[in-house]
C-alpha cells in the first residue's frame, strides 16, 4: 500500500503535468481559418493576416542555425519556393519562434542574403512563441500555406525528402508548390497535411 506521503507526491506530479496541457501545441487544422494575427518584422513593417485576404500566404518557420534549413536554402529549394510563390502574388513570410540563439538584425540580413532568401519574403521575430504556438510549429522548417480566403490549405513539411541529400532535395515532391498550383488553378489540395521534419522549435515559457 502507498503512504499519504507517496500519494501526495503523485497527486502533485499529475498536477503539474496538466498545468504543461496549455502549452501543447495544437495544430490548425485544414480547411479552417488561420488565426489572425499581426506582427511587425525586423524592418518595422506590421503584418496583418487579414490585410492580405485575396492573397496566398506562406508561413515559413526556420531557426537559422538549423542544419535542415541550411539544407533547404543552401541547396536552392526554399530560395526557388520563394521566388516561385512571390511571382504567382503570394505574400511569404519567414517566422523565428525559438527563444535562444537569434540573430541580431546586421547577422540576420546577412544571413538572408548569404543563403539566398528572396528579397520581398519579411522576417518575423516570434520571441514570445504566440505565432508559432497559434499555428502549431513543430519544426523548422515548418511550413503553412493559407488561401486568399483565410484558411489554411497546407501545413507540414516542404517536401517528402527527411533524409535525402542535397543533390536530391530539388527533385524531391515540394508540397508547398504543389499546394499554390492547386489553389491558383481552383482545385483542391492534394496533400493537406504531411509530418513536418527538421530540428525542434525551441519555445520558451508560455506567456
Amino acid at each position: 500500500m502507498r503512504s499519504p506521503s507517496l500519494r501526495r507526491l503523485l497527486v502533485l506530479l499529475a498536477l503539474a503535468v496538466v498545468g504543461l496541457a496549455p502549452d501543447a501545441r495544437a495544430a490548425v487544422a485544414p480547411g479552417q481559418p488561420a488565426p489572425d494575427f499581426t506582427v511587425t518584422d525586423i524592418a518595422g513593417q506590421k503584418h496583418a493576416l487579414s490585410a492580405y485576404r485575396g492573397k496566398i500566404v506562406v508561413l515559413e518557420w526556420l531557426a537559422p542555425g538549423c542544419p535542415y534549413v541550411l539544407r533547404h536554402y543552401r541547396s536552392g529549394n526554399l530560395p526557388a519556393t520563394q521566388s516561385a510563390a512571390l511571382a504567382d502574388g503570394a505574400v511569404w513570410l519567414q517566422i523565428n519562434s525559438s527563444a535562444m540563439g537569434d540573430l541580431d538584425l546586421a547577422k540576420t540580413e546577412e544571413w538572408r542574403k548569404k543563403n539566398g532568401v528572396a528579397p520581398a519574403v519579411a522576417y518575423i521575430r516570434d520571441e514570445a512563441g504566440q505565432l508559432g504556438r497559434a499555428f502549431g510549429a513543430e519544426t523548422t522548417p515548418h511550413l503553412f500555406v493559407i488561401s486568399a480566403d483565410g484558411k489554411l490549405a497546407y501545413q507540414g513539411a516542404i517536401d517528402d525528402q527527411p533524409s535525402a541529400s542535397l543533390a536530391n532535395t530539388v527533385h524531391a515532391h515540394n508540397y508547398v508548390k504543389a499546394a499554390i498550383a492547386a489553389l491558383k488553378a481552383g482545385r483542391p489540395v492534394e496533400t493537406a497535411t504531411s509530418k513536418p521534419y527538421g530540428c525542434g522549435v525551441k519555445y520558451g515559457a508560455a506567456p
